[in-house]
């Protein structure tokens, strides 16, 4: 079997903000009624987090979960630890009306960090990025320009953005053009 690799391994930008592919990350789509108790029971199992609330993000470590739609959850864990993460899911979700799927290397990810991380991402998503509007924890999906990505605050202007692996050099390139040097518009500021 031939090793696995990420999208872009290695890319990086430095601009008015970093740009980094952030390398093989561990994601598994988990559909179901997220007021099940076994639901959030077995996540809790598997990564140590409490379910999320809407547009929420819960981390602990290297694991968590993020709120993608009402009855939706991005679940990660490191990369190498997907395929059992889902067997887990699936064993404590028992008889329970759900579907959790290891969607790893179907995904790019990509850390976007700086002091103008939000107007970057500000230029390319219709999502308010103030501060005032988007804080850590918090999840937003929508449009980067022609394609769907999802977007989360990681830490003080830090943020990781998610997208399909297909478009992968496609969102580098706009995060870098975002990115790019004179490009500041103080809209955050």
């Amino acid at each position: 079997m031939s090793e696995a690799k990420s999208a872009l391994p290695g890319a990086r930008f430095d601009g008015i903000a970093s740009v980094e592919e952030a390398g093989l990350n561990g994601m598994i789509t988990l559909r179901g009624d997220l007021d099940d108790t076994a639901l959030a029971k077995a996540l809790r199992e598997v990564t140590g987090c409490a379910l999320p609330g809407p547009r929420e993000v819960v981390m602990a470590g290297d694991k968590g979960a993020a709120w993608m739609s009402p009855d939706e959850l991005l679940v990660m864990v490191p990369h190498g630890e997907a395929e059992a993460a889902v067997a887990a899911l699936d064993a404590a979700l028992g008889e329970s009306h759900a579907l959790a799927v290891n969607v790893s290397d179907a995904r790019a990810v990509f850390d976007v960090r700086g002091s103008h991380a939000r107007e970057v991402l500000g230029k390319l998503m219709p999502v308010d990025f103030s501060a005032a509007a988007f804080g850590p924890g918090q999840i937003r999906r929508s449009r980067m320009a022609q394609v769907p990505a999802a977007v989360w605050m990681t830490g003080e202007d830090a943020f990781r953005v998610v997208c399909f692996r297909s478009v992968a050099q496609y969102v580098f390139d706009l995060l870098k053009t975002a990115a790019s040097e004179g490009g500041e518009v103080g809209l955050y500021a």
